[in-house]
């Protein structure tokens, strides 16, 4: 079942790209136009991140000690923050996506998995009917039994005889 689900999931996952790759230069633009985003919001994560990836870099070269790592300038900090937040929020959206369908297929398998258990107990409510009825008609047999043998005038011993 995963597997036949597996190319619609990648196809969602590209149209939600598709559709929020729009709104994502939007707020690039915006960033780009306002003072107060790009000083605020845009700035201190691709700062942080330039540090990081320098960091990472260093380390992976085998430096040691600690890395001085020059910030970047305004302009290119504001188009790499404003990258960030645009990949950012296509993430959060696909995000969301993939996390409404998992909840619907956990909450359809779990509406499956309580019908099964509905007709689980019903069977095993007439099966102890079919039990109850059983052990009825085996005591109103033995009854019977007993009543035969009574008219016979012989005590019963659970068998049949025949009088010939």
């Amino acid at each position: 079942m995963v597997v036949g689900v597996f190319p619609l999931g990648k196809l969602l996952y590209l149209g939600i790209r598709q559709i929020s790759k729009p709104i994502a230069n939007q707020l690039k633009a915006g960033a780009k136009r306002s003072l107060w985003f790009k000083r605020y919001v845009c700035m201190p994560p691709a700062q942080a991140y330039n540090w990081l990836q320098m960091n990472v870099k260093m380390r992976v070269m085998g430096t040691t000690g600690k890395v001085e790592v020059p910030k970047l300038n305004d302009e290119t900090a504001v188009e790499l923050g404003a990258e960030l937040i645009g990949e950012f929020f296509i993430y959060t959206i696909a995000s969301a996506g993939i996390f409404a369908e998992y909840y619907r297929s956990s909450r359809k398998e779990q509406e499956k998995q309580d019908l099964q258990d509905e007709s689980l107990k019903t069977l095993q409510a007439k099966v102890q009917e079919l039990e109850l009825s059983v052990e009825t008609q085996a005591a109103q047999l033995r009854e019977v039994d007993r009543l035969v043998q009574g008219m016979r005038g012989r005590p019963s011993d659970g068998k049949y005889h025949s009088k010939t």
